[in-house]
């Protein structure tokens, strides 16, 4: 499976503001952005005026980094949120929500979504019981996600066992720490999604 494996925080930089793809550094005086507020290369401090075209790209290229998905992917995710019935902008958001490297990470199970995809992939969750170790599986209401067993012995899973059990999922996710199982409850809601991204102007992009 591809995935982005250049720089971090350059990304956050480029962007011009904090996507949380680091984790706990990212609250840190480390943060590359908060060292550094402009965007990254030779120019970076020179890049002021923006097109309309540059705005809607920024904002595709922000969900994307968000999210952890490259072009081909988020384009997949937005052919089909296009035909699906609704604002094709919000279901674009609900679609990438339902990942389950998301979900893990919105549990607080994991510190970042990258954290999140690698312990995916390296099959430390389970679906309704079933070992899951893709990424993108899309949770569908009513999913359960466990923590394999044999993950239960590991240092880093039991540190972010328990981180989980003080952090607050998002009201279309439930966490059980007694039972260290979530669940989800419901689709989530535009509201619901903290994605700092503007999907009207990814729709314009994409619809030209």
């Amino acid at each position: 499976m591809a995935r982005y494996t250049g720089a971090v925080c350059k990304l956050c930089r480029r962007e011009g503001q904090k996507l949380y793809l680091k984790g706990d550094r990212c609250y840190t005086g480390k943060c590359g952005i908060d060292r550094r507020s402009y965007a990254p290369g030779q120019h970076g401090q020179g890049r002021k005026k923006v097109s309309e075209y540059g705005l809607q790209l920024r904002e595709k290229q922000k969900a994307r980094r968000f999210y952890g998905v490259l072009e081909k992917q988020f384009r997949n995710y937005y052919d089909k949120a296009s035909r699906q019935p609704g604002v094709t902008g919000e279901n674009l958001l609900r679609l990438l929500e339902r990942r389950l490297d998301n979900v893990v990470y919105r549990l607080g199970l994991a510190a970042s979504r990258n954290e999140a995809r690698q312990l995916v992939r390296h099959g430390h969750f389970r679906v309704n019981g079933r070992k899951t170790n893709i990424p993108s599986f899309l949770v569908r209401v009513g999913d359960e996600i466990t923590v394999r067993e044999r993950s239960l012995e590991s240092p880093r899973v039991k540190e972010l066992l328990e981180r989980a059990a003080d952090n607050t999922a998002p009201a279309w996710l439930e966490y059980d720490a007694n039972q260290v199982k979530g669940r989800v409850v419901d689709l989530p809601s535009r509201d619901q999604i903290d994605a700092p991204v503007q999907e009207t102007l990814i729709v314009e992009l994409y619809s030209k």
